[in-house]
């Protein structure tokens, strides 16, 4: 791993940016800048059914007014060290199969030709509930022997699944230290290929981050079972791992976390509203207190930024 701390900003074009998002990526550059490092801009863009092109150049835009990077898909020829930047563009050049093949080679991985109402299905059956973080464990009844990876030389349209053991997964986290899970109660086998024919987030992170020599991942807390998961996959392709530091979330007053899905209001929606780049840069660094995140609205800046 390099001896210079590589850190990155890895955002999804999946809808506009946050607040939450900002203060997650702004901890990264500050890390980053701090330890005189080197900072890439990642675009995890592989959903095809939810990434667009508009929310791929508003991350861009977005981001740019708040902070800068070293490396990424706006970089001039000099600088793309360590691209594409795109995920999209790393899969289609076929940067994924190499590393697909050595999990199939080596046994961690199982074609798992089910539909969600058939995993949901044969959970109902068997008793499997959920995991941790509420998603539906897959059911073991449905493991296929990793042996049968191997009558596949691409994984195409097939769904590819980690075998994950029945153990713990222990892993020291900057902020957080100590941390752990229990692979098979906690998360269960998880996704390496989508039906849709891509690499998973699991999957393609661990085989981005390495080859961009991340010596450090930056990134929200609700992403811990995440780096569980993603350790797995070190482990089987015999690579050393990041360090990791998970940031608090920004939260309502009920407890909710900030997100694209539930309609969070977006930097983009704020600095049309009003607010600055120097009110949001000035009210992250105090921090966003609940009744104030409570507050925001697309249409109108408050008064009074105190917290």
């Amino acid at each position: 791993m390099s001896s210079v701390y590589r850190g990155r900003l890895a955002p999804s074009p999946t809808g506009y940016l946050h607040p939450g998002h900002l203060s997650t990526f702004l901890t990264a550059w500050r890390r980053c800048r701090q330890a005189d490092g080197i900072l890439l801009y990642r675009m995890e863009d592989l959903d095809r059914s939810r990434c667009r092109p508009e929310f791929d150049r508003a991350c861009l835009e977005d981001l740019a007014l708040f902070l800068n990077w070293d490396e990424g898909p706006d970089s001039d020829g000099a600088m793309q060290r360590s691209g594409p930047y795109r995920q999209s563009e790393r899969h289609e050049r076929g940067l994924y199969l190499e590393y697909w093949k050595r999990l199939r080679d080596g046994g961690f991985i199982y074609p798992a030709p089910y539909s969600r109402s058939e995993i949901q299905k044969a959970a109902r059956k068997t008793g499997v509930g959920p995991g941790t973080h509420g998603e539906q464990i897959f059911p073991p009844i449905l493991r296929h022997p990793t042996s049968e990876a191997l009558e596949f030389e691409e994984p195409g349209n097939m769904a590819f699944r980690f075998r994950v053991p029945d153990r713990s997964i222990l892993f020291d986290d900057v902020r957080l230290g100590r941390t752990g899970f229990h692979a098979s109660r906690d998360f269960g086998d998880f996704l390496v290929w989508s039906p849709e024919g891509y690499p998973s987030y699991e999957f393609s992170v661990v085989v981005d981050d390495h080859l961009m020599r991340i010596t450090e991942v930056v990134r929200g807390e609700d992403l811990l079972l995440s780096t569980a998961r993603q350790l797995l996959v070190y482990e089987a392709l015999d690579w050393q791992p990041p360090a990791f530091y998970h940031c608090a979330l920004l939260r309502s007053r009920d407890g909710q976390r900030l997100s694209k899905r539930k309609g969070s209001t977006t930097l983009r929606g704020l600095l049309s509203a009003g607010w600055t780049v120097a009110d949001l840069l000035n009210s992250l660094e105090e921090g966003f207190s609940p009744a104030l995140l409570d507050s925001i609205s697309a249409t109108k800046r408050p008064d009074s930024l105190e917290l």
